[in-house]
């Protein structure tokens, strides 16, 4: 027999309505990109951006940069992790991005490979450029349809898209296509 008192039962009917209402402004979460039914990416979300996610379905957000960076959310472990959701944070520095960041990204992601997942960093600069290559090199996502997806956010600079490049190359993706628009 459950002997919560009868106001946590109202609390949470009213609360369950709420996260349904408000997990279509996912959207509104910064240069929010959607990829497929499972990924996408963003800037950095406030926390009721996070209860969004959350509501939308989202069952991870990875988190690519540093937290003390000026938008950064503070708590935001405890926040994902209190709705529910599992949090990854690899700090991914913004002058230097690194391919074993890269790989550590892409070996959480093939764990539980079908989980919803929510990338984030402070504009979403980052986030769009590790999902772009998680997306050709680990979904098989045509390299120029990638790129479009980056581009719609951002024109990586040339420390990133040397990364990005060197990071293709050295999984035996050419860079370069026909339909490439760097």
């Amino acid at each position: 027999m459950d002997i919560r008192p009868a106001w946590v039962f109202f609390a949470i009917a009213a609360w369950l309505p709420l996260q349904t209402l408000h997990a279509d402004q996912v959207d509104e979460i910064l240069n929010y990109r959607e990829y497929s039914a499972t990924l996408a990416s963003a800037g950095q979300p406030n926390e009721a951006q996070l209860g969004d996610a959350a509501g939308a379905g989202f069952e991870r957000v990875v988190f690519l940069a540093f937290s003390d960076h000026e938008r950064a959310l503070a708590h935001e472990d405890r926040i994902v992790r209190d709705l529910g959701m599992e949090y990854v944070h690899i700090p991914v520095i913004w002058g230097a991005p690194h391919s074993n960041d890269f790989y550590a990204f892409a070996g959480a992601m093939q764990r539980e490979k079908d989980r919803k997942t929510l990338v984030h960093c402070e504009l979403n600069f980052r986030a769009s450029s590790f999902t772009l290559l998680y997306r050709v090199l680990y979904l098989d996502v045509p390299l120029a349809d990638a790129i479009d997806d980056l581009t719609a956010v951002w024109i990586p600079s040339d420390t990133w898209r040397q990364f990005i490049f060197s990071t293709l190359e050295e999984n035996g993706v050419s860079p370069h296509c026909d339909e490439c628009l760097w």
